[in-house]
């Protein structure tokens, strides 16, 4: 969760086990820019907000992952988000100042379920153009959303299938490599 706030090497100053949740995060990102439906699915949103494609479709990967009934059902996804707020209220001394600013909401209006409907996609998109310095308008990304909504979900569904497995081995080989630099 607060990857995106942790630059560079300043991921040494945290404990190992987030160390390795910044690192996967990383992976991730990594990924996903470079997955061939990423490229596809940004060019729904590059002609209105170019650089911040990227950003928009992975509020929308979001989405479609948490409406996804093969990895949650809405009581699954209520319970696995509460889960998610409480882990991060025990790890509050760790995080960053913009994020611990924004944490407070993002659990009192329960982002991560929200995240499920079309609207809480709308308001996660309002949260990042006001969060971003260079986007004003988040009411056309939820336009090109509804509009291309069949695409973006196919384009979510074959990214998945191959992000799924590869985040779970990387996973692993993270766990492996401290297990073995700490002799366990």
């Amino acid at each position: 969760m607060i990857s995106d706030y942790v630059k560079g090497k300043k991921l040494l100053d945290y404990p190992v086990d987030i160390q390795r949740g910044i690192r996967l995060h990383r992976f991730i990102d990594e990924f996903t820019d470079n997955h061939e439906a990423t490229r596809t699915a940004k060019e729904v949103f590059r002609p209105a907000y170019r650089l911040y494609s990227g950003a928009i479709v992975d509020v929308v990967y979001d989405h479609f992952l948490a409406a996804d009934d093969t990895e949650f059902t809405e009581a699954g996804l209520h319970d696995f988000s509460q889960q998610v707020y409480q882990t991060l209220h025990h790890h509050q001394v760790h995080f960053p100042e913009r994020f611990s600013g924004m944490f407070p909401y993002m659990k009192e209006q329960n982002w991560l379920f929200h995240y499920r409907s079309r609207w809480g996609t709308g308001k996660s998109l309002g949260g990042l153009v006001r969060r971003a310095r260079y986007m004003s308008d988040s009411e056309t990304a939820f336009r090109l959303f509804e509009e291309n909504y069949q695409l973006l979900a196919e384009c979510y569904r074959h990214f998945w299938a191959d992000m799924k497995p590869r985040a779970g081995q990387r996973l692993a080989e993270l766990k492996n490599t401290e297990n073995t630099s700490t002799g366990l």
